[in-house]
């Protein structure tokens, strides 16, 4: 069956055959039983007529009496249609046979006394008979062999008419029942057709269709549940897109806008070599920031796309956050930041991609922390897992904001000023690394802060 081929059609089909498969074996079973019945009405016939002849053989006591058997034989068929009777003796002769007996030669022979029950045609007329040994009342007469048949004709008759009535009304019901199931199959795949239309109708202006669970049978219940969180996932990836897309402009715009605006203004007049220098230094900046901003998107494309590959090698995270202490000590001195590192802990991992990874957290704490604050960094090693804790006090994240501090672009409070905020990419690759390593990263609200949690392994 062709993979195309459409699941009615599948369905109909299996429904139809095995509909048919079932027929026929009921119909093999009627005609053997109707067939089986019978036989066992012949042999009633033909074991009645030889023990009418063992009685009549069993008053066999002199020749004379041996003379009268073919009459009273003769007398005992009459009104039986159809019915055969041979009588032989030891020596083959026949004692007794009706006119135009219809026995084989096989059946004939002592050989074949006593055997089961043989079929067979005699010019084109079916027959069924056996053949016994009967004694007789003199014991110096030797048994006789004794053969009836009975003609079957009207049995074929009835059996041929009957099975060309079963076979046709089995084709007749296939048919019907075929019919019967392509209806029942297409009721039954109602509901995935009014799935169909409504997924059909879904496009980038229309995400917010979700399947109705009420609609659909128990059976497509689980299904419309998976589609509808696939939707919400398309919906809610959409939307991350569309804000990606904006902020990814408004901050390449800002840069380009400033370099623009200070090209064209350097060039409304001529300037000494001093005023051309500081212009193309601020120019630099901006460029500087503009390049950080691609390698971070390629960093991000890369981590997306699982080809972000970190080395292996014994990191010691409290060596490294002492070291970015000592790097961020003037920044977190000029705000009155207390900072401060407890416990320890080695992982394995990429030095640099992890150092990048926690300078942007304890940045983010730094610039995020009031004046007078504090940030505490806490590493616990247990059952085989490291965690690293940065806690910073301030304004704790609004619950809302928590599911996307991670992403791309997005910060919690959108008023403040991005030129002094960064890009807006830092946690976004810091999740990025962590879970190349293998580990997670997560964010909480605690009283009077926030704490940046990872673990790794």
């Amino acid at each position: 069956m062709s993979r195309r081929t459409s699941i009615t059609a599948r369905l109909t089909l299996l429904f139809a055959a095995g509909s048919t498969a079932v027929l026929l074996a009921l119909g093999l079973l009627i005609g053997n039983a109707v067939e089986q019945h019978f036989i066992e009405q012949d042999m009633e016939v033909l074991t009645g007529k030889t023990d009418l002849a063992a009685h009549l053989l069993e008053q066999l006591r002199s020749p004379a009496d041996l003379s009268a058997l073919p009459r009273q034989l003769n007398d005992s068929l009459v009104g039986h249609h159809g019915l055969a009777v041979v009588v032989q003796d030891a020596d083959g002769n026949r004692v007794f046979a009706t006119p135009h007996a219809p026995f084989p030669d096989t059946l004939l022979k002592p050989a074949g006394a006593g055997s089961k029950p043989q079929s067979w045609k005699q010019a084109g007329q079916p027959w069924r008979g056996i053949a016994t040994l009967l004694p007789t009342a003199n014991r110096d007469l030797p048994p006789m062999l004794v053969a009836v048949a009975v003609d079957i004709s009207h049995h074929q008759h009835f059996m041929d008419s009957f099975r060309r009535t079963l076979w046709l009304f089995v084709a007749i019901a296939a048919v019907l029942l075929g019919f019967l199931g392509w209806v029942a199959v297409r009721r039954g795949l109602a509901p995935l057709q009014a799935m169909r239309r409504g997924a059909a109708g879904v496009t980038a202006n229309r995400l917010d269709y979700r399947l109705s669970l009420d609609a659909v049978p128990v059976e497509l219940a689980e299904l419309a549940e998976t589609l509808n969180e696939m939707l919400a996932r398309l919906e809610g990836s959409f939307q991350r897109l569309k804000d990606f897309s904006s902020d990814l402009a408004h901050e390449l715009r800002t840069p380009i806008s400033n370099l623009m605006t200070q090209t064209q203004v350097a060039l409304t007049r001529v300037r000494s070599a001093d005023e051309y220098r500081e212009v193309l230094a601020s120019n630099a900046e901006e460029y500087e920031r503009l390049a950080r901003m691609i390698g971070d998107m390629l960093f991000l494309a890369q981590a997306d796309n699982g080809l972000v590959v970190p080395k292996r090698e014994p990191v010691d995270l409290a060596a490294q956050v002492r070291e970015l202490f000592d790097f961020f000590d003037a920044l977190a001195e000029e705000k009155g930041l207390h900072l401060s590192l407890t416990g320890s802990g080695q992982v394995s991992g990429d030095k640099l991609m992890l150092r990048r990874a926690l300078a942007n957290l304890i940045s983010n704490a730094i610039r995020h922390s009031p004046r007078g604050g504090s940030i505490q960094v806490r590493i616990d090693r247990s059952g085989g897992e490291t965690t690293l804790a940065i806690e910073n006090s301030g304004e704790p994240i609004p619950p809302q904001h928590l599911p996307r501090i991670f992403d791309r672009f997005y910060r919690a409070d959108p008023a403040r000023h991005r030129n002094d905020e960064g890009a807006g990419l830092g946690l976004a690759i810091t999740r990025s690394i962590i879970r190349a390593h293998g580990g997670e990263i997560g964010v909480r609200s605690v009283a009077g802060g926030v704490c940046f949690e990872l673990r790794m392994t």
